[in-house]
């Protein structure tokens, strides 16, 4: 059975096993799938520095752990070292951020990101930049106050976030929000039965683009 390796570049064990439930749950018949943890840095990255860093631990996730994998998953908002597995050895690796813009511009939607993080902001928009749909991003909502503090509330984080939503709807227009950040998983879930637009939740879109890929390298064989 192909094996898919879900990467968590955040510390918590706990945020990886919410991550991989969600992401089995996306998963047809016939695959397989497990996740692995950081084993240094934050139990959540929340800006660029700590996202800069996080690249040498996905990839060393990779190499230790992803050797009968048929690719991976990284789960973490701003794709920290999707270049480095990619240039590996070919297998396909899908990225949270990248994966779930290119799924809410489909169509020539125009989308938005609802998050919590403001100091990630900057490389949000330049990740859509690299993705091809910069033309199609509307800008960032952020939530208030500590984001580790606010996730830590599912509640509250689920309300927070969907002011945001309701802002990158109502104010900029998006046609489709993005929630950015793994650890807003569940939330993410939650929010897209709340909205007539589209509100996509990151680990599901990365499982899609992954199956996709690994469908167009089975075709070509």
């Amino acid at each position: 059975m192909p094996h898919i390796l879900l990467i968590n570049p955040n510390s918590s064990q706990a945020t990886t096993e919410m991550m991989v439930a969600i992401a089995r749950s996306t998963l047809p018949a016939g695959y397989a799938l497990s996740g692995v943890s950081a084993r240094q840095g934050p139990g959540m990255i929340v800006n660029a520095v700590e996202l800069a860093a996080a690249g040498e631990e996905v990839e060393r996730n990779w190499r230790e752990g992803g050797r009968h994998s048929v690719g991976a998953i990284i789960s973490a908002f701003g794709d920290p070292g999707i270049e480095r597995l990619r240039a590996l050895d070919g297998r396909p690796v899908a990225g949270l951020c990248e994966a779930s813009m290119l799924e809410a511009a489909e169509g020539g939607r125009r989308f938005g990101v609802a998050t919590v993080t403001p100091e990630l902001a900057d490389v949000i928009g330049e990740k859509a930049q690299q993705a091809g749909v910069a033309g199609r991003y509307t800008g960032i909502r952020l939530t208030a106050g500590d984001p580790r503090v606010l996730a830590a509330d599912p509640q509250a984080l689920e309300e927070a976030l969907a002011e945001a939503v309701r802002a990158c709807v109502e104010r900029d227009g998006a046609e489709a929000v993005v929630i950015g950040g793994g650890p807003l998983g569940q939330a993410a879930l939650a929010l897209a039965q709340r909205f007539p637009v589209p509100v996509i939740a990151p680990i599901p879109a990365a499982v899609r683009y992954l199956l996709k890929a690994l469908q167009a390298l089975e075709a070509a064989a």
